[in-house]
C-alpha cells in the first residue's frame, strides 16, 4: 500500500506540474508537440539515469568473475536493457498492485506459495514469475504486500507470521513454500530465526543480499540500514545451516543492486548461479523462473 502510494503522489505531482508549465507555455504561443513528445522522455530518461547510476556502483563495487561469466560488449547492453526494461515497467505493476495480488479462494492445497517482495516494492513486482509458476501447475501462489517500507525487517516478520498463519487456515496445508525477491529473502531468515521453521516446506531467495549491499547505503531507513554490509542486525541473522527449512539462493554475477554480487550467496544452503541478469530482471527472466520451479518441484 505505501510503495503504491508513494508512486501515485510522486508520479501525480510530477504529472501535474508537468501540465501546469505545458499549458502556460501553450497558451504563450508554444508550440505543443514539443511538450507531448517530452512526457515519455522525461520518465524513460529519468529511469535510464537511475540504472545507469546503480549499474556503475555495482561495477565498482564487483565481485571479481570467473572467465565464463565476463560478458562480451553485446551481451553486456543486453544485461542493460532487459534490466532498464524490467524498471520502466516495475512501476505501474506496483501502481495497480491490487488487481494482481488479490488471495486466492480458500480451497484445500497440499503446496501454498508465498512470495516475499524486496525493499521499497510490493506484492505487483511478482506478475510475471506468478504467471510462470501457474501455468506450470504450481500453487496456490500468494503475494502480500508488507510494510510501511522503512521500518525494521523484523516487522515484516511478524506480518508475514500473521499472513502464513491464514494461508494454511485457508488451505489446510501444513507447510509453504517461499520464494522471496531481495529483501524479502531476509524477511524470510528473520520469521525462521523467531518462529521457526516448522511451517515452511522449503526458501528459495532470488538476488538476496544474505551477506548486503552496498547500494543500501543510498537509501535511508530502519530495513535499508539492516541490508548495509556489517550492519549488526545482519552480522547477528543466523545463517541456514542446512537443516530445516532448506535455503536455496538464486543469485547472478551481474546484479545490478547486490554488491558484491557473491553477498546473495549463502554460506549454508544450496546456491544456483545465473550470468548476465539484473536484480529486476531477475523477476522476469525466463531461466530464473524455470530453476525456481525446478526447486518448488524438488522434494
Amino acid at each position: 500500500m505505501w510503495t503504491a502510494i508513494t508512486l501515485w503522489a510522486v508520479i501525480g505531482a510530477g504529472v501535474v506540474a508537468f501540465a501546469i508549465g505545458a499549458a502556460q507555455a501553450i497558451q504563450s504561443g508554444a508550440s505543443p508537440w514539443p511538450w507531448i513528445a517530452a512526457i515519455p522522455g522525461l520518465y524513460l530518461g529519468s529511469l535510464f539515469v537511475f540504472v545507469a547510476g546503480y549499474f556503475a556502483l555495482a561495477w565498482t563495487r564487483r565481485s571479481p568473475r570467473p572467465a565464463y561469466a565476463k560478458l562480451t560488449w553485446p551481451r553486456a547492453l543486453r544485461l542493460f536493457r532487459r534490466e532498464y526494461l524490467a524498471i520502466a515497467g516495475s512501476a505501474p505493476r506496483m501502481m495497480g498492485y491490487r488487481a494482481t495480488t488479490r488471495d486466492p479462494p480458500p480451497a484445500p492445497a497440499a503446496d501454498p506459495i508465498l512470495l516475499l517482495h524486496g525493499v521499497l516494492c510490493n506484492g505487483g513486482v511478482w506478475r510475471s514469475l506468478k504467471r510462470r509458476l501457474r501455468k506450470a501447475g504450481l500453487g496456490p501462489i500468494y503475494a502480500p504486500s508488507y510494510g510501511p517500507p522503512l521500518a525494521s525487517i523484523d516487522l515484516f516478520a511478524d506480518q508475514i507470521a500473521a499472513r502464513i498463519e491464514r494461508i494454511l487456515a485457508a488451505t489446510g496445508a501444513k507447510q509453504v513454500s517461499i520464494v522471496a525477491h531481495s529483501m524479502g529473502g531476509l524477511v524470510a531468515r528473520a520469521y525462521v530465526r523467531k518462529y521457526g521453521g516448522d511451517k515452511v516446506r522449503r526458501v528459495i531467495t532470488i538476488g538476496t543480499p544474505h551477506q548486503g549491499s552496498v547500494h543500501a547505503w543510498l537509501f535511508p531507513g530502519t530495513s535499508l540500514g539492516q541490508l548495509r554490509p556489517g550492519n549488526p542486525w545482519l552480522d547477528a541473522l543466523p545463517e541456514p545451516d542446512g537443516g530445516s527449512p532448506p535455503f536455496v539462493s538464486v543469485w547472478s554475477w551481474h546484479d545490478s543492486m547486490v554488491a558484491p554480487q557473491t553477498s546473495a550467496r549463502l554460506r549454508h544452503g544450496r546456491n544456483v548461479e545465473i550470468v548476465g541478469v539484473g536484480h529486476n530482471a531477475l523477476l522476469t527472466d525466463p531461466e530464473v523462473a524455470q530453476k525456481v520451479i525446478a526447486e518448488l518441484r524438488h522434494q
